[in-house]
């Protein structure tokens, strides 16, 4: 299979006029985009920067960020994903961990780069994007305006890309993948969910210019997660277009009307951090936003638990739409998909799957669907190679089991009788209370099924009779009390996974990319006088 950076040297110089990034009002066609990156990957090799070297990427949503990767992809150099709430020494460990050879960074954060640059002399080249750059670090928009001869970069399928995780537990560790099986488990070229790819590069590349309705795909996640990156690069390697909000952090209200605008066929959220905001704001404006939605046949979701009441509450005003939860992970790709319809729309979530997902038990062999027991997750085929300068972390999540190699990133879950997976959480958050393990995920969901409540993040506080008592911090949009939300849960749960206590906040914390912040969390119920752990 082919990697990104020859789709788009192919690609690039036959799209002319078409847009391939749209951010707010601002466009830049493919004949830009051929031109810049081409642009970029001289500079990046004029600093003394060659394949395999890697692109630290450090900014928010613009233009920039996509030109960095293209650019990279071009010059077979490594993406890496930096993110921009980092303080300055967890920004020093991922420049110095993944041996970044180029850093490309948004103005704002110039002085933090300025604070730790003298600690990374294998740094190339700083590029700042916007603004006047300092003495020591060069300007992006001129290199996207240097010479732009093609690279002509012999690729290769093991060309790597990294995803650093968002170290909940740790350090972030560097995924590393093969650009060949990242392009293939994306679709190999297939312009819609579930089609078959096509059979070479050159049929893709017919396939692309024949087809006047390409992809459009509206991005709202950060790109720094693999979410909202994963589905811009691949849009872009469908000769399409990536869209994204100019707004420092999601509006809801703001990305109905970009849509409205640009007509995407898709768009990319994670879960109802993003979900339950654009359905309120439909609402609030009588339905007068939903034109947003009227163009897309898939939304899709990755990340987090994505609540059966949100999705119906949006194809109620886009019947045509698929609702799409993708089940992955920066350690694999395509563990199961659920898809929503406006036929039943309120389904639970069960993902489907092949062969190639597992369910395992402690012993580390196959749970048999519908027996009941609980187990984790694991994937073979087309995994990563492992985590970055640190094959310890490697040989605990990517195992050999009878010959074949697994990832197994730590989420667990059931098999029903069908064969379908009911995902459960990660191992790392389980509670265990009174001697039975409680999955907050379970209990966030059943949470956010009260008509009050906007989120909800769930976990464990030590207690002198439980071991650890269930606690949750709840947003809500109207008056209710604790003990209605505590019977609420018990009303559809054993009675064990309901809350000992509900914290009432008034913003339930997240990370941008729409994932839980349970240290946050954990820190508004101490706020509260709740004791939690260390």
């Amino acid at each position: 299979m082919w990697t990104f950076g020859q789709v788009y040297d192919t690609l690039g110089g036959r799209l002319g006029s078409a847009p391939a990034l749209v951010h707010g009002d601002t466009v830049i066609d493919w004949a830009g985009y051929d031109r810049m990156t081409n642009a970029l990957a001289r500079a990046f090799m004029a600093a003394g920067a060659g394949p395999d070297s890697k692109v630290a990427h450090l900014m928010r949503n613009s233009p920039a960020y996509l030109l960095t990767t293209g650019a990279a992809f071009k010059a077979r150099m490594v993406h890496v994903n930096v993110n921009y709430r980092y303080a300055s020494a967890e920004l020093h460990y991922i420049l110095d961990n993944s041996d970044a050879h180029v850093v490309v960074f948004d103005a704002e954060f110039a002085a933090a780069m300025d604070e730790i640059r003298h600690e990374l002399p294998q740094v190339k080249l700083w590029l700042q994007v916007g603004g006047t750059p300092p003495s020591w670090a060069g300007s992006f928009a001129a290199a996207t305006e240097g010479p732009a001869d093609p690279i002509g970069a012999e690729h290769r399928y093991g060309d790597l890309f990294f995803i650093y995780t968002g170290g909940t537990t740790g350090m972030p560790k560097g995924v590393m993948w093969e650009q060949g099986a990242i392009f293939t488990l994306l679709g190999g070229g297939a312009p819609v969910l579930f089609a078959e790819p096509p059979a070479s590069l050159e049929a893709h590349v017919e396939a692309v210019m024949a087809n006047p309705a390409r992809r459009k795909a509206l991005v709202l996640p950060p790109l720094m997660h693999g979410t909202g990156l994963l589905m811009g690069i691949y849009a872009l390697a469908l000769g399409g277009t990536v869209i994204t909000q100019a707004s420092r952090s999601f509006d809801a209200a703001d990305a109905l009307r970009l849509a409205a605008a640009n007509r995407p066929d898709l768009a990319v959220i994670v879960g109802d951090a993003f979900a339950r905001p654009i359905l309120r704001a439909i609402e609030a404006s009588g339905g007068a936003l939903a034109d947003g939605l009227s163009s897309l046949k898939v939304m899709i979701s990755s990340g987090t638990m994505w609540s059966p009441e949100v999705k119906a509450g949006l194809l109620a005003h886009a019947p045509q739409m698929l609702c799409v939860d993708s089940y992955g992970s920066s350690e694999g790709l395509g563990y199961g998909t659920s898809v929503s319809t406006a036929a039943a729309p309120d389904a639970p979530t069960r993902f489907q799957h092949d062969p190639n997902t597992i369910v395992l038990d402690e012993d580390m062999r196959p749970i048999a669907p519908g027996s009941g027991k609980i187990g984790r997750i694991a994937r073979t085929g087309l995994v990563p190679l492992g985590y970055w300068k640190d094959p310890e972390k490697s040989a605990r999540t990517f195992v050999e089991i009878d010959g074949r190699r697994y990832t197994i990133p730590g989420d667990f879950a059931s098999l029903e009788a069908d064969g379908s997976i009911v995902l459960l959480g990660r191992g790392s958050q389980c509670i265990n209370t009174g001697g039975e393990k409680v999955f907050p995920e379970e209990v966030e969901e059943a949470l956010k099924t009260h008509p009050a409540v906007e989120d909800a993040l769930v976990f464990g506080v030590p207690d002198e009779t439980w071991g650890q008592a269930v606690t949750a911090v709840a947003e809500t949009r109207a008056p209710v009390s604790e003990a209605d939300l505590i019977a609420h849960v018990k009303a559809s749960h054993a009675h064990y996974k309901a809350p000992k206590r509900v914290v009432l906040v008034e913003k339930v914390p997240r990370a941008p990319n729409g994932k839980p912040d349970y240290e946050s969390a954990r820190a508004l119920a101490a706020g509260a006088g709740i004791r939690t752990a260390a």
